[in-house]
């Protein structure tokens, strides 16, 4: 390289150099104040959050008059009732000595709450109810599958289930009594049996049922007994099985209070027909009041649990 090159070089750095050895102007204080609070006011969180939250509030108030006029139609016809049943017996239209007004019944409620009464024999039927129920879901759940899935198993119980199946539980009562007395033994062996069979014959019915294009293509995966068992056919089994479950959780209430009819000290069947033989009529239907509403809740609670369970499904409208 040439002397005048390398001169000529130089002179055209020396320019750059200088200007990058200038001092930078020390920011004044409103400039410094600016450029702390500048990362706080313009915070990408706080300007997401905002719209978002204005967005949700937004569409709530949208969706308000909608979720009135769908809670509306659906509690109509318990307030059509409710307003049929106070005013019957107020006019005459039926007899207020066996049909009180809801009103008075509410009362009766309300001082059987007060008292302790409703309390405590809502548990003692709930314990009950829930220890039959529970003791149906684990026997019948494993036994349908089985039945349902081997064949063998099938031919071997299935006359022995069409005999019992056909017997109604209510028929069988004063056999567990003379058998296991009529103490608490009865109570849940006869809800155990009679909850048995909608869960037993729905589950044999949801395995036997499995779309076979999906059994196709889980052998074509070479998966294992125990996979496809757990991939397959439990998923697919859910929906009609928790049908038989739900049925389960209706009988068990319902056959329970027939039970603590007979023999029982303590539960909502005995204080619905001890306040009948006291011509508590008001009490008595109090109580019927209460294993409706006990119902209707765990069925929702059944109707929770199969969502959770099922939610790999596709919605009708989707």
């Amino acid at each position: 390289m040439s002397p005048m090159t390398g001169t000529a070089t130089e002179k055209t750095t020396a320019p750059d150099s200088v200007s990058a050895a200038e001092p930078v102007p020390v920011p004044g204080p409103s400039s410094a104040k600016s450029a702390v609070s500048a990362p706080h006011d313009a915070s990408p969180s706080r300007v997401r959050q905002v719209p978002s939250t204005a967005a949700w509030v937004r569409r709530a108030v949208r969706r308000l008059p909608h979720l009135l006029v769908k809670g509306a139609i659906k509690s109509a016809a318990i307030v059509a009732l409710l307003l049929l049943w106070e005013t019957a017996p107020r006019l005459g239209l039926v007899d207020r000595i066996f049909l009180p007004p809801f009103s008075e019944v509410a009362r009766a409620w309300w001082r059987l709450a007060t008292d302790g009464q409703l309390a405590d024999n809502a548990r003692a039927s709930l314990v009950r109810s829930f220890s039959g129920f529970g003791l149906a879901v684990a026997v019948a759940v494993p036994v349908g599958l089985l039945i349902g899935w081997y064949r063998p198993v099938a031919d071997l119980l299935g006359p022995l289930l069409e005999v019992f199946r056909n017997t109604a539980a209510l028929a069988l009562l004063p056999v567990f009594v003379l058998l296991l007395g009529i103490g608490e033994t009865s109570k849940i062996s006869i809800v155990v049996y009679a909850c048995t069979w909608p869960i037993l014959l729905n589950t044999i019915s949801a395995v036997r049922n499995v779309d076979p294009t999906l059994l196709k293509l889980a052998k074509s995966m070479d998966l294992s007994a125990p996979r496809l068992f757990q991939k397959v056919i439990l998923p697919s089994s859910v929906p009609v099985m928790f049908t038989g479950i739900r049925l389960a959780g209706a009988v068990s209430i319902l056959v329970l209070v027939a039970a603590e009819m007979i023999g029982a000290k303590a539960g909502l069947g005995y204080l619905i027909n001890a306040s009948q033989y006291n011509f508590a009529i008001p009490q008595m239907y109090a109580g019927i009041i209460t294993i409706s509403a006990i119902g209707v809740a765990f069925n929702q609670f059944l109707v929770v649990v199969e969502r959770r369970l099922s939610s790999w499904r596709v919605p009708v409208g989707g």
